[in-house]
């Protein structure tokens, strides 16, 4: 089963631009994340619709934080990126006359919606900045950069 990994790709890329003094290209940010440049451009692209980020086109040009991170949570990303089904099950017929599955679908339909209000509780609650905070405890360098906790990619 693949998953989306989107969530986790730009809250990734938004750490390392944490502390970037300048714009940062695509080409530079997708090796630090393993991935390719224009798949980290489409990611990106929805957290610029969001306001999260700014695209500097032409020579010179790359990404840039518009918003400070202690100000994004979690669920601003994932808003940003629009998932539109954060588990993998479902219903195999929503639409069913079959009163049997009307009833799995209703209680299949009552936990998902109960777990993404969870999950959407949470991540309204932890920002971005937090996240960094955590890692730079974890590394044992409360004033290091992200970027300088992991050196190289981080694959």
């Amino acid at each position: 089963m693949n998953r989306d990994s989107r969530l986790s790709v730009a809250l990734h890329v938004l750490m390392h631009m944490h502390d970037a003094t300048e714009v940062v290209t695509s080409e530079a940010l997708a090796p630090r994340l393993d991935t390719n440049p224009v798949v980290l451009r489409r990611t990106m692209s929805g957290l610029r619709e969001a306001g999260i980020v700014r695209a500097e086109r032409g020579r010179g040009g790359g990404w840039s934080l518009v918003k400070p991170l202690e100000s994004v949570t979690l669920a601003d990303v994932y808003d940003a990126l629009t998932v539109t089904n954060p588990f993998a099950i479902g219903c195999r017929s929503p639409a069913t006359k079959c009163l049997l599955e009307r009833t799995v679908n209703d209680a299949i339909g009552a936990a998902l919606a109960d777990a993404e209000a969870t999950l959407m509780g949470r991540l309204r609650r932890i920002t971005v900045a937090d996240l960094i905070g955590r890692a730079r405890r974890l590394a044992g360098k409360p004033s290091a950069r992200p970027h300088a906790l992991e050196p190289r990619s981080c694959s």
